[in-house]
């Protein structure tokens, strides 16, 4: 693992916090590639196992070079009943778990407040993953600009805010009716057995605070 100590002063620092998913890390890891290439330093964290499985990744960019640095914060499993090394979506096997994961991605809270005080160069700006709400918090405390990230499109998002918003699929009693999307420009319909992972984030909101 990298250092998290650094005599560049000079450069911006970004710290990235990936949702710890492949297909939301991915993406993310690449982002952070991206800017290292550029000069800038990145700080990635996550958990240990999610660590181990972009190691490699980071490994090579920072052999040609870029300043970029992998940090582990211990991820809180038997905190919500996981079993331990239970840190990514890809390995949760029931809705139980997945409102289980995300309450848990927020109980990191403590742990990366410690850890922001300790990074160096100061950080000049969080790219955090939308489902992580605690890190308004972190950009509010250290007075650093925050940018959520989003794996969905245009389309996606709108969509899914309108349903949340309007508590639509409280209203809807069979998983193969169809309903209308409210607000949107054009008609659009779903049944509730399409949007599986929106009536996931729905109960996870309500059981974590989350802001989807």
């Amino acid at each position: 693992m990298a250092s998290l100590s650094n005599s560049n002063n000079d450069k911006l620092h970004f710290v990235l916090f990936p949702l710890m998913a492949p297909g939301h890390m991915i993406p993310v890891v690449d982002f952070g590639r991206l800017l290292a290439e550029r000069g800038m330093i990145v700080t990635i964290v996550t958990t240990p196992h999610n660590a181990g499985r972009i190691e490699k990744s980071i490994a090579r960019a920072v052999e040609s070079g870029q300043d970029i640095r992998l940090v582990p914060i211990q991820f809180p499993c038997k905190e919500v009943g996981l079993q331990e090394g239970c840190e990514n979506i890809d390995m949760l096997t029931s809705m139980e778990e997945y409102l289980q994961f995300f309450k848990a991605t927020n109980l990191m809270e403590e742990a990366v407040m410690k850890l922001f005080e300790k990074l160096t160069p100061r950080p000049n700006c969080i790219i955090s993953d939308m489902c992580f709400h605690y890190t308004s918090k972190l950009a509010t405390k250290f007075q650093v600009p925050r940018i959520a990230f989003h794996v969905f499109c245009c389309f996606a998002v709108l969509s899914r805010h309108n349903i949340l918003s309007s508590n639509i699929l409280d209203t809807i009693s069979s998983d193969s009716e169809y309903f209308t999307v409210p607000n949107m420009p054009v008609k659009v319909e779903y049944t509730r057995a399409q949007l599986p992972l929106l009536k996931i984030k729905q109960q996870s909101k309500k059981c974590v605070g989350m802001e989807i």
